[in-house]
């Protein structure tokens, strides 16, 4: 008799804590099918959004000095990254047989202008021809021009800077014989630089001159480049759909290079527009949609067409409007017609549902301290 009053003792206590234990941990009801969600109302919000692309930096004026004829080179004027002003020597060509050749072409041009005013005084007299003076006027010409001819080949032999820069790596030394496309030298003013870059066709609309632009590169860790939109190229590349933007920036400390590669964001105007949180997209192949609440507190699924995208927000450009109550978290519990409910009043802590002036688990004990008790009576 003892042992089954022990026994029942025993499961009485074992029966207490599983309800005490099952009874801590058991949520608290919900409405009945309803499915815990955090919801978000959407409005229009003022939005300064960005767009990123890599670009290239290119001299505003650069060049590959060469010869325009072959000839040796006498002199250098110049060493490798020299800084010059336009109009500056830079290398100096044999002219030998062209200072001949221009002796003999003075010699003969004094010599026809010589003649042609004898015959000009002659002519006044009636005493030669006039067709003569006109003949000997074209030979005068002409030997005037033969002249002026090569004097421009001997400034052929005198290559200079056609616009201030900085050179590159020389490339000839004297001596050298040189022929039209040998390089002499790379010139290029970079005391302002050009930014191209590829910019979405979607958002040409929002481009204009003048825009602001930061510029980022791997060569200056830390630092940023401003510049400005200088022009917006006349047309759209088929292939990748996209127009390329060119930046202007200042370069007085000539940290920026041609063929540098540059991190460039577009800095947009200011704009109203529809917002919501990106978490709330759910992304399926090319389509978005999200999932709008209805006024019975169901859902359905909104198709939208998302735009720009920064700091955890996504531009809704169609598809919703703005007041309409959406999903933010739990999509991926949810089905179109799923009855949804706050997720706050879905969870209530077990121990708020305790009465007043009651500690929870105080009972538990007190029933377990008096099981024990009996079960000590009995045996």
């Amino acid at each position: 008799m003892r042992i089954q009053t022990g026994r029942r003792a025993a499961c009485a206590l074992l029966s207490a804590f599983l309800l005490v234990a099952c009874g801590k941990d058991a949520p608290a009801p919900t409405m009945a099918g309803a499915i815990p969600v955090t919801t978000h109302q959407v409005r229009m919000q003022a939005w300064n959004d960005t767009v990123q692309a890599l670009g290239t930096v290119k001299a505003r004026e650069s060049v590959t000095l060469t010869a325009k004829v072959s000839e040796t080179v006498q002199d250098v004027h110049f060493d490798s990254g020299d800084l010059v002003k336009a109009g500056a020597p830079l290398v100096t060509l044999s002219d030998r047989q062209q200072q001949s050749n221009l002796a003999e072409a003075q010699a003969s041009a004094s010599e026809a202008d010589r003649l042609y005013r004898r015959l000009a005084q002659l002519g006044e007299q009636q005493l030669v021809a006039r067709s003569a003076v006109d003949t000997q006027r074209a030979v005068r010409d002409a030997s005037a021009a033969r002249v002026e001819q090569i004097r421009a080949q001997l400034s052929d032999r005198v290559i200079r800077a056609p616009f201030s820069g900085v050179l590159g790596v020389r490339q000839v030394s004297p001596g050298a014989l040189v022929t039209p496309g040998t390089p002499i030298a790379n010139l290029d003013d970079t005391s302002r630089v050009y930014v191209d870059f590829p910019v979405p066709e979607s958002a040409l609309a929002h481009l204009g001159v003048g825009q602001v632009l930061r510029a980022t590169s791997a060569s200056w860790p830390g630092q940023e480049f401003t510049g400005s939109v200088a022009m917006v190229d006349s047309r759209i590349d088929p292939a990748t759909r996209a127009v390329v933007v060119r930046g202007d920036f200042p370069n007085e400390d000539r940290r920026l290079r041609p063929g540098m590669l540059m991190q460039v964001t577009l800095v947009r105007p200011a704009r109203e527009a529809l917002l919501v949180p990106e978490i709330a997209i759910v992304q399926v192949g090319s389509s978005s949609y999200l999932y709008r609440v209805r006024p019975d507190r169901t859902v359905e699924r909104a198709d939208v067409t998302v735009g720009s995208r920064a700091d955890g927000l996504a531009e809704v450009t169609s598809g919703l409007q703005a007041g309409d109550e959406i999903v933010v978290d739990g999509t991926g519990k949810l089905r179109v017609g799923s009855k949804i409910t706050a997720a706050d009043a879905a969870a209530t802590p077990a121990d708020a549902t305790a009465p007043a002036g009651e500690v929870p688990g105080k009972d538990a004990a007190g029933t377990e301290d008096a099981e024990r008790k009996t079960a000590a009576e009995g045996s």
